[in-house]
């Protein structure tokens, strides 16, 4: 068992603990959500471009799946442990419950790093991975979907070897596909744009709106340049990001058209030069004169050390774990939102779970509506959390924790009319 995954797992069961106290519900809550319904663990062999075999390890941990189908992504990483996946399923649970999904959790990982390894290789192991899955994987049973080190391509190689082995096309058993091949082109930006809708929500309630506010985004990849364009969209002004280089930093505001156009061009964002501008530390940017601030990136970048420099009023977790659980008591005592992952990163899922929606009836939305629908959602999500916090006392206990009692809730209730409890 690695330190991280142990860590990890017991973090997220010590927040599970602490929901199932501030909700009341009874002991046996905890003693079925704290382990999985169901751990597969497969051996994958590929042969290698050298002609030599090499066996590759992965996991698929289903969760719970009391309030419908298991959902969660695959992550290809070299670092990957049981332990980790079983926190990320965990933490699906309560994702997917919050949002107010007909999903239970999952996760799935392979232990490989997909830049060592060539395209034909990491084909043959995608595919072998949905063989080897196949049987407990379906559109109405588990819908994996990417995560670190996974992509759409990926998606696709195995939504056709599952549809291969079904005998029929079956688009719904994997979500964030390719737009031609029954994807969603607000996926692509689904996960930036949920975290933007939850600044200006939480903007509204403390400020008056979120026009004018300024951000500072840790993290310039799918997720941080998102969220930027959409809060520069929605009237806030961007004046800060960084990726993992570094970054830079103009308080009248940074031309975000121009610094993607550096990024893409030389590689990182530190390479951009306008008047006004300066460069900073991935450090330094947690730290900025700011109203906003969004961690994109790395997980426990705010923790017991940096937290009393935090000047943002308002933190959005565009990152899973971005905020330590000792980081976060000290910014509720000094009166900052925290934004938890598991609501303001949730636009990815909720948008997989509309893709899975238009798959199984063969009717597709256009974009507008699609994103139409996952406000909704979101706003929906927004509203039950802030009405669940005020309900436990905005003093003694955080949004984080609200959220988890709003998630545990609907699963002790799904799981109550069962007849599981």
């Amino acid at each position: 068992m690695s330190l991280k995954g142990a860590t990890f797992l017991e973090s997220v069961l010590q927040t599970l603990k602490r929901a199932i106290e501030l909700g009341g519900y009874p002991q046996e809550v905890y003693e079925i959500l704290s382990r999985p319904q169901r751990i597969i663990t497969v051996n994958i062999p590929v042969k290698m471009d050298n002609g030599k075999i090499q066996v590759f390890t992965g996991y698929r941990v289903q969760h719970n799946n009391a309030l419908g189908p298991y959902k969660g992504g695959i992550r290809f990483h070299p670092e990957v442990t049981l332990d980790e996946d079983i926190a990320l399923a965990t933490v699906m649970t309560f994702k997917n419950a919050l949002n107010g999904l007909p999903y239970g959790g999952g996760k799935g990982a392979i232990a490989v790093d997909p830049k060592k390894i060539s395209k034909r290789e990491l084909e043959e192991l995608s595919r072998g991975y949905a063989r080897a899955l196949a049987p407990f994987i379906g559109p109405e049973t588990d819908i994996p979907a990417p995560d670190v080190g996974t992509d759409p391509q990926i998606m696709a190689w195995m939504v056709d070897e599952y549809s291969k082995i079904a005998g029929r096309n079956v688009p719904g058993v994997f979500t964030a596909k390719p737009v031609i091949l029954w994807g969603n082109p607000v996926r692509e930006y689904s996960t930036g744009f949920g975290v933007a809708v939850w600044a200006r929500e939480a903007a509204k309630k403390l400020w008056g709106g979120i026009e004018g506010k300024t951000v500072a985004v840790q993290g310039f990849g799918n997720v941080g340049y998102w969220g930027a364009y959409w809060l520069i969209k929605m009237g806030a002004k961007v004046v800060a990001v960084t990726d993992s280089k570094g970054g830079v930093y103009n308080p009248n505001g940074l031309d975000l058209t121009a610094v993607k156009a550096v990024k893409d061009k030389t590689g990182s964002v530190i390479n951009y030069d306008a008047p006004g501008t300066r460069k900073v530390t991935n450090e330094e940017v947690l730290e900025l004169p700011v109203d906003v601030l969004v961690p994109a990136a790395l997980e426990n970048v705010i923790h017991k050390g940096n937290a009393n420099n935090i000047k943002a009023k308002l933190v959005v977790e565009g990152a899973n774990g971005p905020t330590t659980a000792d980081a976060e008591q000290v910014l509720h005592r000094k009166g900052i939102w925290v934004l938890p992952d598991l609501a303001a990163n949730a636009g990815g899922v909720v948008m997989s779970y509309l893709e899975w929606v238009e798959n199984l009836q063969w009717y597709f939305w256009d974009e507008e509506e699609t994103r139409n629908r996952l406000e909704r959602i979101l706003l929906d999500t927004f509203n039950r959390v802030m009405i669940r916090w005020s309900k436990l006392g905005t003093d003694n206990v955080t949004i984080r924790e609200a959220a988890y009692v709003e998630a545990v809730d609907r699963i002790y209730n799904a799981m109550k009319v069962r007849g599981w409890i």
